[in-house]
């Protein structure tokens, strides 16, 4: 049985992923992410997909533009509503570097590398959205505040610390899984920190 024939949603009421298009499937994760990790202006979502998976076959041996293309158009849908900026990571055979404006690399000084993705190398994934961009270059590197993985293709390297996995409703788009994660700034501190400004300011002191 293929899997997205039988994931059903989380949530009642929620259609499941193969009763909607890859792009409302897409656009459902990422904006049900965005709730979840506060995200918006200045925030980054790197995303990393595997066409193949999504059209039902091994990552790898499938890549579709036209399949990438929908995923896009639901990433870019949420992407405009919200606010934050989304990257798009390569595969391995670019060493996973991430598609992007060359205006947001040069707001977060990141490191360029050069490289046109290309389906063979990169990924359609990488290739759409670097197609669909104004002036499109590629980082080495991120520290991004969500991330979205479409078939498994692992961005963990690409996430700040600290990472909060997430379970989207629907954990499916088209064939391929649908892992997630936001993150939160490391808490510091011991059994005397607090982590919300107090109500009162009756705390013992530090000195």
């Amino acid at each position: 049985m293929n899997p997205a024939n039988s994931n059903a949603a989380g949530d009642a009421g929620q259609p499941a992923a193969a009763e909607l298009s890859l792009t409302a499937a897409t656009a459902a994760v990422v904006r049900e992410l965005s709730d979840t990790g506060k995200l918006g202006p200045g925030k980054i979502l790197v995303v990393g997909a595997s066409t193949s998976e999504v059209a039902g076959v091994h990552i790898g041996t499938g890549g579709a533009l036209e399949v990438a293309q929908q995923l896009l158009e639901g990433i870019v849908q949420v992407a405009e509503e919200r606010g934050f900026d989304p990257v798009y990571q390569c595969c391995e055979h670019l060493n996973r570097s991430l598609v992007m404006e060359r205006s947001l690399l040069e707001k977060l000084g990141l490191r360029e590398v050069s490289a046109v993705p290309i389906p063979g190398a990169g990924g359609s994934m990488a290739a759409a959205a670097y197609r669909s961009m104004a002036d499109p270059v590629l980082a080495e590197t991120v520290e991004a505040h969500a991330g979205i993985d479409i078939g498994e293709t692992l961005i963990g390297m690409h996430l700040r610390r600290v990472a909060v996995p997430f379970r989207p409703s629907l954990r499916y788009i088209g064939s391929a899984r649908v892992n997630a994660a936001w993150s939160r700034p490391p808490l510091i501190g011991g059994e005397r920190a607090v982590y919300r400004n107090p109500e009162t300011s009756g705390s013992r002191s530090c000195d």
